[in-house]
């Protein structure tokens, strides 16, 4: 399927998001507000890049026992999906800084997991923002075989225990970008005509992902092993800790966000069109969790307000929760549903029954 074949139904039809973009603007005008980092992300930024960065210069200075090392692999895992989530994110957005160059540079922080910028965001600012939750296009529902996120995939047998298994395999996501993902992506954006550069563009790319892979992996293993003489083994167990703890993490909350139970998977009709407008499809596949929650805001960059995220990905995730509530009132207002889970834990079990349901080989629900 081509994504510019794909239509929404004609913004004019409704004037929710016109009427929503004044209304955060005005916020914004009155209280003289940038939209984009504030102290409080600065700080959240060098926590988060120290968080990563002095646990392994500790591994590399001091070589700790197993217990302590793997303790501080566990951190760095923490630490870079974090930084994914929070400072890559928004930067990678244009959301962290007015300045292109200090968005560019921040948006490269990607690099610390192994992964290239380009990919990520064709697969997430293009595909994922564009077409939320929309078989074979949302990259982040598509399917691979062996986690059905959408109903209009078909299951097998095996998919019955999916809401199992589905967690060890997110635990491996990162790991999976680091050595295959990005080379398979990048191959298969260019065929389906969503990358758009140049052939010396992409020639180019391809021979950073390559540097980027050689270096990553020699700086994990290489120096500790060739140059501080650490155990093999111990680095191994301890990068595959780091990479298992940050894959789970980050798969756990972007599923959270859309592949729960109340969300909705829309296809266009033979004609590609989808009969609602770009906003209100943000948000009937869109839902926000654990709002209260103001330790996971932090930590996960506010994607627990996917729903504002959606709607105005280029505002710095420090402003979502006073946002929140203006978007609500004004979905209210129009008489749009505005998804929420009251807590994490909510969520969580409201995905466990989406796997669920997506898992059974004869789906006789009504598919929306």
């Amino acid at each position: 399927m081509i994504t510019g074949k794909i239509k929404f139904a004609a913004a004019e039809k409704s004037l929710f998001f016109p009427t929503l973009k004044d209304r955060i603007d005005q916020y914004f005008a009155q209280g003289r507000k940038s939209r984009y980092a504030n102290k409080e992300m600065i700080i959240k930024t060098i926590v988060l890049l120290s968080g990563y960065i002095i646990p392994y210069i500790i591994l590399l200075a001091f070589a700790p026992p197993l217990a302590v090392s793997l303790v501080l692999w566990l951190i760095m895992g923490a630490s870079i999906s974090g930084i994914g989530m929070s400072v890559m994110h928004d930067a990678n957005h244009g959301a962290f800084s007015k300045s292109a160059t200090i968005n560019k540079w921040l948006g490269r922080t990607i690099y610390l997991a192994g992964a290239g910028v380009v990919n990520w965001k064709l697969q997430h600012n293009v595909l994922h923002h564009t077409y939320t939750n929309v078989a074979d296009l949302d990259e982040d529902i598509k399917d691979r075989g062996v986690v059905k996120l959408s109903p209009h995939d078909k299951a097998g047998p095996m998919h019955r225990l999916q809401w199992i298994y589905a967690f060890l395999f997110y635990g491996i996501v990162t790991l999976y970008w680091v050595l295959l993902k990005d080379f398979i992506q990048y191959y298969h954006f260019i065929k389906a005509g969503i990358n758009r550069q140049s052939q010396a563009e992409n020639q180019r790319m391809l021979a950073g992902l390559i540097i980027l892979k050689t270096a990553y992996l020699g700086i994990f293993f290489a120096i500790p092993v060739l140059v501080f003489k650490i155990a093999f083994w111990q680095i191994l167990i301890g990068f595959l800790l780091m990479h298992f703890t940050a894959g789970l993490i980050l798969t756990v909350i972007f599923q959270l966000a859309h592949s729960v139970e109340g969300t909705q998977y829309p296809l266009p009709d033979d004609h590609g069109v989808i009969h609602k407008d770009w906003a209100t499809h943000q948000l009937e596949t869109t839902v926000n969790f654990s709002a209260d929650n103001k330790w996971l805001s932090w930590y996960i960059g506010g994607l627990n307000y996917q729903i504002e995220h959606h709607l105005f990905p280029k505002i710095c995730h420090v402003h979502y929760p006073e946002l929140a509530p203006i978007v609500k009132q004004t979905a209210t207002e129009f008489g749009l549903t505005y998804l929420e889970n009251k807590t994490f834990s909510t969520a969580l079990k409201a995905h466990i029954r989406s796997l669920k349901r997506f898992g059974a080989p004869n789906l006789e629900e009504s598919i929306v």
